[in-house]
């Protein structure tokens, strides 16, 4: 049984009609991002970058387990309130972004994959509100689930780092370590350097009734432990990141 993945991006449509109808087993796989400030070292693509490199190398993991594997172009936009008065935040708002995430996946049911996967990033709590959703209104007009693997849940969150556990983790040592293994032409590691570890656990400021990154206390758009990054850290982590959705596709098809 041979698998193979693939960027949909760069797919010609009869090449999707012959994968799909030849296939044993078929994902989509569909990552969502944001455009949001990142500290003053990490791109306002973040979000995205790490979203659309978890499903590429998930794609080509489920390849090798007799899957086609079909990774969408990203969906750049969330709902990014918290970051509102940063330069370049552009925040979209939920009633926009669900019936747009949800739409891209339903397109891909109605293609006849097998799964349909949601891949993110942003965890900004309106927006994770926002794609639970999705999922919920996704199963209720297909009959099937879509595999949006939510690293907020607590099963989830144990398998990654200390700092992504503690809360206190935008921008910080976790992210920053992911990008310098995704696009280290894209952080500026003199900034990420200079700038001391911040200590705020968003969700016990968010269970304060913080509403944005100002009443955090994220006064640069960053929480955490920037200089610690490392490209070793964030390769580790990815591996984990892709795991999760290689994880929930193969329980989903042992459910088939």
């Amino acid at each position: 049984m041979s698998g193979s993945a693939h960027a949909l991006f760069g797919m010609r449509y009869p090449e999707v009609a012959e994968a799909i109808a030849g296939a044993d087993r078929s994902v989509a796989i569909i990552p969502a991002g944001s455009v949001e400030a990142h500290g003053p070292h990490l791109p306002l693509g973040t979000d995205t970058l790490i979203s659309t490199a978890v499903a590429e190398r998930a794609a080509a993991a489920l390849a090798t387990r007799g899957y086609l594997a079909v990774h969408y172009p990203p969906l750049h936009y969330g709902v990014t309130d918290w970051a509102e008065g940063f330069a370049g935040t552009t925040s979209i708002g939920a009633e926009v972004i669900g019936p747009l995430v949800l739409q891209a996946c339903l397109s891909a049911h109605r293609l006849g994959f097998d799964h349909v996967v949601l891949t993110n990033a942003h965890l900004e709590p309106g927006h994770i509100q926002t794609l639970r959703a999705v999922a919920k209104d996704y199963e209720a007009q297909t009959g099937t689930a879509l595999l949006f693997v939510d690293k907020t849940r607590r099963k989830q969150a144990q398998k990654l780092t200390a700092e992504f556990r503690s809360g206190s983790c935008h921008a910080g040592q976790y992210e920053t370590s992911l990008i310098l293994a995704i696009r280290p032409d894209l952080v500026d590691t003199a900034a990420a350097d200079a700038l001391p570890s911040l200590e705020l656990p968003l969700h016990e400021k968010i269970a304060a009734g913080a509403k944005n990154f100002a009443e955090c206390g994220l006064e640069q758009a960053y929480c955490g432990a920037p200089a610690k990054a490392t490209a070793q850290e964030g390769e580790s982590s990815l591996t984990i990141l892709a795991q999760m959705v290689v994880d929930a596709v193969e329980a989903a098809s042992l459910q088939d």
